[in-house]
């Protein structure tokens, strides 16, 4: 735990007011059912931030001058629109057949319009998201806050990546600081992977070798990140030169004259 640890809530405001900061208050703050407490609404709403909340069914809201939980609301909404969507699980797509629709509610105590999206199909209970964005009856407008929410997902799965590959959680370090530099350097591997070594077309022989290097018998999931992280790992075992001979391949089969070159 850091030694400047005071509270959750405390983190939390501090995390948001400094990324709100850099971005000009640009963005919408997608949270979890963890972000469903009245000090987040209260910070969130006081410094004008667009958020998108998941809430827990305990949650009271105000609807038609009424206060009503948020469950009821939820199971009694209108749901007149559906889609379908495609879930990556365990290396496996899982289909949902969601259905979706909106209430004009109000916070207890709050005077500010807010909406609540109510989704069904994913689970036992409804998802059930309060934002302060304006929301029509349309479908366009309610499936973008719908499928904002759900980008979660590949959030969750990144996440997950790094700690299963990279054994985050078994990463012992004396203090704080180092686990803090630590998780830096973790951040810029991960980088590489997915986003320069991954997606970057000019390295894609090295990516094939990779991949190869990885032996998987049934081929790569679409989460392919893991499949490079075990590719890397395999290669680079036992080896002193690491990856230099193939981006020296690359720049030998790239060769380009510059357009200033006589």
């Amino acid at each position: 735990m850091s030694p400047y640890f005071q509270s959750e809530n405390l983190e939390i405001r501090r995390a948001i007011h400094k990324v709100s900061k850099a971005t000009e208050k640009k963005g919408i703050w997608v949270i979890d059912r963890g972000g469903d407490r009245n000090y987040i609404f209260d910070y969130m709403l006081n410094n004008y931030l667009s958020f998108l909340i998941r809430l827990k069914k305990t949650r009271d809201l105000i609807y038609r001058g009424g206060e009503h939980l948020v469950l009821e609301l939820a199971l009694t909404c209108p749901l007149p629109y559906a889609e379908r969507v495609v879930k990556q699980e365990k290396g496996k797509e899982t289909i949902y057949d969601l259905q979706f629709g909106s209430r004009p509610v109000k916070l207890p105590g709050k005077k500010e319009p807010l909406t609540l999206v109510v989704v069904r199909g994913y689970g036992k209970e409804p998802i059930m998201l309060l934002t302060d964005l304006r929301v029509t009856k349309s479908r366009k407008s309610i499936w973008g806050i719908v499928e904002s929410y759900l980008t979660r997902w590949s959030i969750e799965e990144t996440i997950r990546f790094l700690k299963q590959s990279y054994k985050v959680e078994d990463i012992r370090l004396l203090t704080y600081h180092r686990l803090q530099n630590m998780m830096a350097i973790l951040t810029a591997v991960a980088y590489f992977v997915m986003v320069y070594l991954g997606l970057r077309t000019k390295l894609r022989v090295l990516a094939r070798h990779v991949m190869i290097a990885s032996r998987r018998l049934f081929g790569i999931p679409d989460f392919h990140f893991y499949a490079l992280a075990d590719g890397i790992r395999e290669y680079l075992f036992g080896r002193q030169k690491g990856l230099q001979r193939f981006h020296h391949q690359w720049l030998e089969e790239n060769k380009q004259l510059s357009l200033f070159d006589l």
